[in-house]
């Protein structure tokens, strides 16, 4: 077993470091770099922007082809998570969701006339995108097979779209729409994605739903859709096939999120580490004290934790499969491991930690929706069970 990196992702991954230590951490303490929202702020965010497409740091995983840097996944990892040590960082170089994901299905899935229509503008940065899938109840949450309502109906050669959606993340800015909706009542073909854009008739955004944390840019929306009428050329692979669309793109989507939630662990603790380290109590450096010591030592190990089952999870992408039970042991640990971290450098900093003194309290309202994001934790470990009692002691086998 080799654990290095390939000298081609490690230059990458140096490269990505060295940006986001030059231009993008310095942003954070300035408030003029923020958005009403907590985000970086539109005007800095395409200054920033200009110099990583300059430095040849666009869009990581999209083909050379096509504007991109063409990493594998196991390269993604090692990238997003340098990305991600400043609360900044993915969006800076095309990297966040839910264009990632986005991106990542459409190079995957669509015909040339639709990459061209759909996808390029994503790449080059000149639109944003969002993924339509989430309901309110009664409708399509973790069980989108068995609960989705929104509902499309063949007319001719147009696809007419009716129901209702909400935690739409970016739908406030995006331009270019993926949405999943029923077809049929088949249990397992009864879903199919559509593509549509913006200023197409037939859809509103009802509101955009406060949250606790800091927000992506264009929110997380509710939105109505009212006879919005889909050209059946912009069907995303088959009719049926929703479910299976959905597959390929969570299954790189969840481990993206992974991936830079891990460099988002790694700076609280960086954060940590620096201010025990100068800061005496009680005639003895904080760093110095075994029980400091002791929530250092566990939160790093938990990192690592993290990073290797992302790694595993990366690898066998790269290998052409699927990696479900990698990918939800992952989303699992590295939600926790986000959290704990974070945790962790906060009590370290005490009061100061609590303020806006230093990002991790924006980290923190950000960390507690990893648990629920693309699958709450809960499902993820319904699916490990269903794993277990399937392989039963192969469940732990190494492949040879």
């Amino acid at each position: 077993m080799d654990f290095s990196l390939p000298p081609e992702i490690d230059a990458a991954r140096q490269r990505v470091r060295a940006f986001v230590e030059e231009h993008i951490l310095p942003l954070e303490g300035d408030p003029a770099s923020y958005d009403a929202h907590e985000n970086i702020a539109e005007p800095v965010l395409e200054r920033v922007r200009e110099k990583a497409r300059a430095e040849g740091l666009w869009s990581p995983q999209m083909p050379k082809a096509r504007g991109g840097m063409g990493l594998p996944v196991i390269g993604m990892a090692a990238c997003y998570e340098e990305m991600n040590r400043s609360i900044f960082g993915p969006v800076c170089f095309n990297c966040s969701a839910p264009d990632d994901g986005n991106m990542v299905l459409l190079e995957r899935v669509g015909t040339e006339a639709q990459k061209e229509r759909w996808l390029q503008p994503i790449i080059d940065g000149k639109v944003r995108s969002s993924i339509v899938m989430t309901e309110p109840a009664p409708g399509a949450g973790s069980d989108p097979a068995g609960m989705m309502q929104t509902r499309a109906e063949r007319r001719g050669d147009t696809w007419v779209v009716n129901g209702r959606k909400w935690f739409i993340t970016g739908a406030g800015v995006a331009s270019h729409f993926i949405l999943l909706a029923r077809t049929s009542d088949d249990p397992r073909k009864g879903l199919t994605t559509f593509l549509f854009h913006k200023d197409q008739p037939g859809w509103r955004i009802e509101r955009r739903i406060p949250i606790m944390g800091p927000e992506e840019h264009g929110g997380h929306c509710e939105l109505v859709f009212e006879g919005l009428e889909i050209p059946h050329e912009n069907m995303l692979m088959n009719e049926g096939d929703g479910l299976k669309s959905v597959q390929i793109r969570l299954g790189t989507a969840r481990l993206t999120h992974c991936m830079r939630w891990l460099g988002l662990a790694k700076r609280a603790l960086e954060i940590g580490g620096e201010y025990v380290g100068r800061r005496d109590a009680f005639g003895k450096r904080l760093a110095e004290r075994e029980s400091v010591q002791m929530m250092l030592g566990e939160a790093a190990m938990q990192i690592e934790i993290g990073r290797l089952l992302v790694m595993k999870a990366a690898w066998k992408l790269d290998q052409g499969d699927f990696a479900r039970k990698e990918v939800s042991m992952a989303k699992v640990v590295v939600a926790d491991v986000l959290h704990q971290a974070v945790d962790t450098a906060i009590q370290l900093n005490g009061a100061r930690g609590y303020s806006k003194d230093t990002p991790l309290e924006w980290m923190y309202r950000y960390a507690r929706q990893a648990r629920l994001v693309d699958g709450a934790s809960e499902v993820h470990k319904m699916v490990l069970a269903r794993f277990l009692d399937g392989e039963g002691r192969d469940f732990w086998k190494w492949g040879v």
